[in-house]
Parts: structure tokens; C-alpha cells; sequence
């Protein structure tokens, strides 16, 4: 159990299409290892999901969870963890909603992405058993960001002009505080 260097923008594993398990590989130890790892790290950085990619792996999968107390996104409803295999989204719904999303490969800012408020998620799990998942509202946002990763994309391909701040900025002036709830 490790945390991992999770790898930058500019790296080139994170434009890179990461590569499927097949369920010989899911079922290894050298797997099990790599989510424990996964997760050690994510944990270290208050994330709340993180790919493979993002570890320097290129390989198709990807853990989320948020839990009650995290940091980074205080307001978010606890989602229990989970691994996904070889993700596949369909839209369910193409109603886009926008949040303010941040990733660990992209340290310091915070950028407004419009995405689709309902998706399915068909995937393998941890016995390589097939599954699928309805995701909407922001849990939707957050496996749609963690699947990007695993065809190259970061959420700043997807923010549109002049909706990218740095961290202390958006802090100071995108965040209501509690006397002005509509800052």
C-alpha cells in the first residue's frame, strides 16, 4: 500500500487512450495492488476519484468515493467507493449542468464544465462481473471526469473561455461567503 505520484497536465500518459483489463488482469494480485494504491493516493490528496493515468498507469480503470468529511469538496454528498473496469458511458439524459470541477493532475485551479446531468455506467468490477450504474447530478460529473482520463481528456479541454480561475481566486471570489449567498 503506496501513495503514488499522481503525474501532471504536460505528461504525456495523461492524452494517451488508456488500455482495457482484460479479466485475467482484474483478477491479479498485481491489480489488486494497483487499486490499493489508487486509493492510498487518492485518499492523501482529498480527492474524491482518481484513473489510472493519473497514477503514470494507462490502464482502464478508475475509483471514486466521497466520503462525509472531504476537504476539497465539502457540500458533496457522501457516494460510497467504488472501482470501474473498462468504463463505458451512454447519456441518459442530455440536460448539460455545469459544476466548478479541479483534479489532482491539474493542481492550483478550477474550471466551470457543462456536462450531461444522467449517465449509465456500464463497467467490470473487482471480480471482473459485469455491472451498471445510473449516475445524475454531480456523482454523473465526477465519473464522466474520472472516464475522461481514460481517453486522454482533462476537464480543461472541456471548460469554456474565461471559466478557469486559480484556487485562491475562485476562494475569494466565485465562493459566496455567508453574508452574500448569491456571489
Amino acid at each position: 500500500m503506496a501513495v503514488k505520484k499522481v503525474i501532471r497536465m504536460g505528461h504525456p500518459t495523461l492524452r494517451q487512450v488508456a488500455k482495457e483489463f482484460t479479466k485475467e488482469e482484474i483478477l491479479s494480485e498485481e491489480t489488486k495492488q494497483l487499486i490499493q494504491d489508487m486509493h492510498d493516493t487518492m485518499m492523501a490528496e482529498s480527492g474524491i476519484g482518481i484513473a489510472a493515468p493519473q497514477i503514470n498507469v494507462p490502464k482502464s480503470v478508475a475509483i471514486i468515493g466521497i466520503e462525509n468529511d472531504n476537504e476539497r469538496y465539502p457540500d458533496a454528498d457522501p457516494y460510497e467507493l467504488i472501482t470501474v473496469f473498462n468504463p463505458k458511458i451512454t447519456v441518459l439524459d442530455n440536460e448539460e449542468q455545469a459544476f466548478f470541477e479541479g483534479c489532482l493532475s491539474v493542481p492550483g485551479l478550477r474550471g466551470l464544465v457543462k456536462r450531461p446531468r444522467k449517465v449509465k455506467i456500464e463497467y467490470l468490477d473487482m471480480e471482473a462481473n459485469k455491472q451498471e450504474i445510473i449516475a445524475e447530478d454531480f456523482v454523473a460529473t465526477v465519473f464522466q471526469h474520472e472516464i475522461d482520463h481514460l481517453i486522454g481528456k482533462l476537464y480543461v479541454d472541456r471548460v469554456a473561455p474565461g471559466d478557469l480561475y486559480y484556487n485562491e481566486e475562485f476562494d475569494e471570489f466565485m465562493v459566496p461567503d455567508d453574508e452574500d449567498e448569491e456571489a
